[in-house]
This record gives C-alpha cells, sequence and structure tokens, in this order.
C-alpha cells in the first residue's frame, strides 16, 4: 500500500463516540433492543437514515415507520447495526465518486440491496453466517471512497475508465490503475478505525479469493457473490446476478436458496 493511500486512511475522522457504542454493544453476546436504542436516539443522523432505508421498497413494510423503536422492531438488532454504522461510515468517507461513474446515493442504494439480499438468502441457510455477514455485506464497498479520490486527484480517471472498457471488472481495474482493490482498502479503513478482526478478515480477501485463508474462505465467498450481483455501478441486473449465481455454484454454495432471495428482492423493487 503506498504512503499517499495509507496518509488518507490515516487523516480520516475517527468514528463517532455513538458509532463506537454501538460497535461495542454489537459485540455483546446478550443484546436487548432498548439498550440498543437508548444509543441511536442520541445520533439524529442515524435515526434519519434508518427510517429513511425501513421505508424504502426492499423492505416492503406494509404501513410506515415512524419511529426508531418501530424500526428495530421490525429489521431486528443485527440488521439496525447495519444500517447504523453503515449510514455514519459513508458520511465520513463522502467524496466524489465520479470514477465509478456513480453518486453517493446510488452507492447506498446498492449497499442496503446487498445487506437485504444477504438476509434474504442466509435467513435459509444459516442463521450465524447471516448475523456475520449483514454488516459486512453492507460495508464491503466502502474503500471506493478513497479509491475513487485518488483516481481522480491523480488524473488517472481516463485510464480507470478504458480498462473497464477493455472487459476488466471493476477489482482488476482498480488493480491496474491504482495498484490496490476496494477490499484491501476498506480492510485497511477499518483497521485504522479498530473495528472488529473478524469484520476485517472476511472483506479484506473478497477481491483475492485465491489467497484467502481458509478459516474464512466460505464467508468471503458468499461476501463476492452478494458485491457481484449488487455492483454498485449495475446492481441488480441481469448481468450481475447471472455473474453472482455462476460464482455461487463455483463456490459450492446454496444456489437455490440465493434465487429465490433473489426473485423476492426483484418483487420487492418493483414497487420503486
Amino acid at each position: 500500500m503506498n504512503s499517499n493511500i495509507i496518509e488518507r486512511i490515516e487523516s480520516l475522522p475517527p468514528l463517532p463516540k455513538t458509532i463506537m457504542q454501538i460497535e461495542e454493544f454489537r459485540q455483546d453476546s446478550e443484546k436487548e433492543a432498548f439498550e440498543l436504542l437508548k444509543i441511536i436516539e442520541k445520533d439524529a443522523l442515524i435515526v434519519s437514515t434508518l427510517l429513511k432505508v425501513s421505508n424504502s421498497a426492499m423492505f416492503g413494510f406494509r404501513s410506515k415507520v415512524e419511529t426508531a423503536s418501530k424500526a428495530i422492531n421490525l429489521l431486528g438488532i443485527n440488521f439496525t447495526i447495519s444500517i447504523a454504522i453503515g449510514g455514519t461510515v459513508q458520511n465520513l468517507l463522502k467524496t466524489n465518486l465520479s470514477a465509478y461513474g456513480i453518486n453517493s446515493d446510488d452507492f447506498m442504494r446498492a449497499s442496503n440491496l446487498a445487506t437485504t439480499l444477504t438476509a434474504l438468502w442466509l435467513s435459509k441457510v444459516s442463521f450465524d453466517l447471516k448475523e456475520e455477514l449483514v454488516l459486512p455485506a453492507l460495508l464491503q464497498e466502502a474503500g471506493k471512497f478513497i479509491l475513487a479520490d485518488i483516481i481522480d486527484s491523480e488524473g488517472k480517471s481516463e485510464k480507470f475508465k478504458l480498462s473497464l472498457e477493455k472487459g476488466n471488472s471493476i477489482s482488476q481495474a482498480e488493480k491496474e490503475i491504482v495498484g490496490i482493490t476496494t477490499s484491501q482498502i476498506t480492510a485497511a479503513i477499518f483497521k485504522y478505525w479498530k473495528l472488529s478482526d473478524n469484520l476485517i478478515n472476511v472483506i479484506e480477501h473478497v477481491d483475492d479469493i485465491e489467497n484467502c485463508p481458509d478459516e474464512y474462505i466460505e464467508e468471503t465467498q458468499i461476501l463476492d457473490v452478494i458485491k457481484t450481483i449488487c455492483c454498485v455501478t449495475n446492481a441488480m441486473s441481469d448481468e450481475s446476478i447471472e455473474k453472482g449465481i455462476a460464482k455461487a455454484k463455483k463456490y459450492n454454495l446454496d444456489v437455490k436458496n440465493l434465487e429465490k432471495a433473489i426473485e423476492k428482492l426483484q418483487d420487492r423493487l418493483l414497487d420503486e
């Protein structure tokens, strides 16, 4: 990792106290919804983000969600935590994503689709996996904010675009033009912020599956499938879904329930 990237990561503001409290709460073995509510209600931005996401079509709730308490009850503790941390992280990293041809709203939509698809898929596969991966599914693309800034500030936007036009994947283009990929940057950011080791370890090799340690391989493969289907530049497109399902088959993951989860999410998105 070059000194410019390290410098940019180390210049990031610290995580707000509220997020540190939520992260401590997340690692507690016994979680109570009212305790999470007490933390979240201190932060107006988190409450606003939580209500906005809760009322989006991808969740399909029948009535409008107007309070943080109702959102927690409907979404569940871990999903609420993911949205709270994810929205704050995006706000701290906020920068121009034009190098990828998207804006912050596009990015957040893709991230929310990723965590929703993860929950729908893994709820039929493994409760423990679902609880473990909803947050990294939401956060794994966060490094793109740093990479987009570097690509733009170093005048490499055209080279990056040409690399993609040659048929390279986004991670291949990142590696070619910047020398590092999103998953590596995201892991480095979370190390700097001292987030949990497990969160870091399951994200770090998403763009480098071949070198992923065996103990994290299944989780990392699942994140790769989710990242492919909910690609920030083409989330839930026919092409992205086809590529994601192909990866799931390659990794010998549960394709049947993945396809059902995709269909369910597509139905919800018809209401957007």
